[in-house]
């Protein structure tokens, strides 16, 4: 298959531009390295195109590996025609290689399989013909009491078991079938007698039918959740008699009408409730999960980019303030670069109501530390506790801000904030995590594993792996973009750059704390394990800014400094003047 013809038709790009991208691609090159600093190569393409080549890549390299080891199987059976094997080469969906695959997939003893081994395929054939024949002789003659056919009635059974599984195993029927599937299958919903009580919270979905081609990703979610939960049973799948009439349509010669055109008809009656039914509604559900898993996680990700590239507050002292009412809220104080200072619980809430004295502990703190910001939490009390601080009188300069919490127990735990904080408690901790959101989001928040962010509805329930990958993707996306300071970034900041790793990262940090901080771009050439590749890979997002050379502060790429300094040069100016003009 030539690859990079087909994926610019899809994506309507052109062909050279993903000839280039996948060979960027298959030399190790990331996402955001090849959309910043491949454009010249790729045509200018940006980080959502070169991803999109990227996934059709791995999909259709996936076909093919599936295509061959069809293609091995059929061989081996002896049955591989050139017809055939033509076939397989141009099916270019996975669910139409299956379907061509599936007479010769090695199968479980089927009803077809039993009845083949007591003879009766070749009046499974006649009848197939749908030729006028005298049924009840042509069946009498495989009575046979060894082979277990002790009737014309079981012999003709058993020759609609073999039919059967030939309609079901017709390539352009199945083709037929899954559309009228997805385009005029409903979702039909209800609630399992008996658990309408414990079901209350999919009390919506009790009675429930809408189309399968139109059905949100959040309701196909929500309804697919209540049926893992045993509250609802969800069918998947058209209306009867629409389905049975295609299957006539195809298999049926309309210019016929005889005993063995009705054997055909119970046969086909057969082969939809038995097979074809449930093999489509197994994979209209995979179709439609897969397309929810999409939606759903297209939404996560753009959540999560919103909180990650969210405006930080900058260096500045803040308290940050864990809210809660039983057992108090944690406060804590922290330095302009988030240095712990200062740890106190207050108490403002019910049960215990010490208003007072909680204020006039807040208000210490803020003139003891000069805080110009207080960070709350805004989980259970955020509210309260929010005017609570805001009655206080403070002054104006301090900004009291509410900032999302989620996933701040879940840091307060990791080895990460053991390492940072060996000495707090857990949820000291987690208020620590509230008040450097606010200071710097991105780089708090990659110290979290994005699923655990809480960045939309059924994210435990969409495709764990996808799920995984489009947000990895969404904060690399985020930190290459942004940039990374390489002398004050942590171990998990330094993970997400281009080229890097948790590996290259955690070396970055022991040679920083062994060395000192980098002086140049170049110095990170002295890592252990950090070798051209990945220096070509990660040195455009990495800044020092106190560097002797400006450019290693900037998002210029070494390879370019040449040309930069030519540049400068040509214009009777200073690579620093050239760096920080906005006329230049």
């Amino acid at each position: 298959m030539n690859y990079e013809i087909k994926i610019a038709s899809e994506l309507n790009i052109k062909s050279h531009q993903v000839k280039a991208t996948m060979d960027l691609l298959d030399e190790g090159g990331t996402v955001p390295f090849i959309s910043r600093y491949r454009k010249e190569a790729t045509g200018s393409l940006d980080e959502v195109q070169v991803a999109a080549v990227r996934d059709r890549l791995q999909q259709l390299r996936d076909l093919d590996k599936r295509r061959e080891a069809v293609l091995k199987s059929i061989e081996e059976q002896g049955k591989l025609s050139p017809e055939l094997k033509k076939a397989v080469e141009n099916a270019e969906t996975m669910a139409k290689l299956e379907d061509i695959y599936l007479p010769y997939k090695p199968k479980r003893r089927t009803k077809a399989t039993i009845a083949r081994e007591k003879g009766l395929e070749p009046l499974a054939e006649r009848i197939f013909e749908q030729e006028s024949i005298d049924l009840e002789e042509e069946a009498s003659q495989y009575i046979n009491e060894e082979k277990e056919v002790k009737s014309v009635e079981e012999a003709l059974q058993g020759a609609r078991d073999i039919i059967a599984e030939w309609i079901n195993e017709k390539a352009d029927l199945r083709e037929k079938m899954r559309k009228l599937f997805l385009e005029e299958g409903n979702f039909t919903s209800k609630v399992i007698p008996g658990k309408e009580a414990e079901a209350v919270k999919y009390k919506d979905y009790f009675d429930w039918t809408e189309p399968i081609k139109t059905a949100p990703s959040h309701r196909v979610l929500a309804m697919r959740r209540g049926e893992k939960e045993l509250f609802l049973m969800l069918d998947s799948c058209p209306v009867e008699q629409d389905a049975l009439a295609l299957i006539e349509r195809v298999v049926i010669d309309s210019q016929k009408s005889n005993e063995s055109v009705e054997q055909v008809k119970l046969a086909i009656k057969d082969c939809y409730k038995r097979l074809l039914k449930p093999s489509m509604e197994t994979e209209v559900r995979l179709l439609t999960k897969k397309k929810a898993d999409e939606e759903a996680i297209r939404v996560f990700a753009e959540n999560l980019k919103q909180l990650l590239l969210g405006a930080p507050l900058g260096e500045k002292s803040v308290m940050a303030i864990d809210p809660g009412f039983r057992t108090g809220c944690k406060l804590v104080c922290l330095g302009p670069q988030g240095q712990f200072l200062h740890y106190e619980s207050i108490f403002p809430h019910e049960p215990q109501k010490r208003t007072s004295e909680a204020g006039m502990t807040v208000k210490g703190l803020v003139d003891k530390f000069s805080i110009q910001a207080i960070a709350i939490g805004n989980g259970t009390a955020g509210r309260e506790t929010e005017a609570f601080v805001k009655s206080l009188g403070l002054p104006k300069s301090v900004v009291v801000t509410m900032v999302n919490e989620a996933g701040a127990s879940i840091y307060s735990a990791s080895e990460v904030a053991r390492e940072e904080f060996p000495d707090l408690d857990l949820t000291v901790r987690g208020a620590v995590s509230i008040g450097r959101r606010l200071m710097d989001p991105l780089a708090e928040l990659v110290k979290i594993d994005p699923k655990s962010i809480g960045v939309g509805q059924y994210q435990h329930d969409v495709d764990q792996n996808a799920l995984k990958n489009a947000l990895d993707d969404t904060v690399m996306s985020a930190v290459n973009g942004v940039g990374v300071e390489v002398n004050t970034a942590s171990k998990q900041l330094l993970t997400y750059v281009s080229g890097l790793g948790p590996v290259l990262a955690q070396n970055i940090i022991e040679f920083r704390n062994q060395n000192g901080p980098f002086k140049s771009r170049s110095q990170l050439l002295k890592v252990p394990r950090l070798g051209e590749k990945a220096f070509e890979q990660a040195a455009g997002f990495l800044r020092i800014s106190q560097a002797k050379n400006p450019l290693d502060a900037s998002a210029v790429h070494p390879e370019r400094y040449a040309l930069v300094e030519s540049m400068a040069k040509d214009l009777g100016a200073s690579i620093d003047d050239l760096v920080k003009s906005e006329d230049l």
